[in-house]
């Protein structure tokens, strides 16, 4: 009995969708929109615009595929695009703010029917990050770029790249000893 892998020669279909063949197309699409909306959901709070996120930068993927080096994976490059995407509707909507009063004025909020490490416990208290904590938080723990790349691409400096991250990262750490206090378990 010979055993055939699945889907085993991406480079075919990579090949087929450039030349404008829908089922190939379709097939990476079916193949990747899952995990690529999770990508964008990390940065977009909103499902349905996290959703619309995904399907304007598949579209970029589909008009871009024919400048697909095949080197490094294609789920790699893909991921960059939604991230890039993500980042490009977050700004256009000038929900990113750089404000070093944030984290004084943060409001803790405990949903009792999350648990202690819960992924979409964890999940909410990164969405309650002010939305320049929350991107530099995901490119460099997340993503992990560095900080200079995290800098271009946000067009910061590095220094405010780093700052960021420190205070996402303090300011998860509070959400989670404070919710872990008042849970009782230490």
């Amino acid at each position: 009995m010979k055993i055939i892998a699945l889907n085993n020669n991406e480079k075919a279909w990579i090949k087929r969708a450039v030349s404008g063949d829908s089922k190939a197309q379709q097939m990476l699409y079916d193949r990747y929109a899952g995990k690529m909306l999770s990508v964008c959901r990390q940065y977009v709070k909103d499902v349905q615009f996290a959703e619309d996120v995904m399907v304007h930068a598949f579209v970029k993927v589909f008009k871009n595929l024919n400048s697909f080096e095949y080197r490094g994976s294609f789920e790699g490059w893909i991921r960059k695009i939604m991230v890039r995407e993500s980042i490009s509707y977050l700004r256009k909507r000038q929900f990113v703010v750089y404000d070093d009063g944030v984290l004084e004025n943060q409001e803790k909020v405990l949903d009792s029917a999350y648990s202690a490490f819960d992924v979409e416990y964890i999940q909410n208290q990164i969405d309650q990050l002010p939305e320049g904590y929350k991107m530099v938080f995901l490119l460099f723990a997340i993503e992990g770029y560095k900080h200079h790349e995290i800098a271009e691409m946000l067009q910061i400096s590095e220094g405010t790249s780093k700052s960021q991250l420190f205070k996402a990262r303090k300011m998860l750490q509070e959400n989670l000893k404070w919710m872990m206090k008042s849970t009782g378990r230490n």
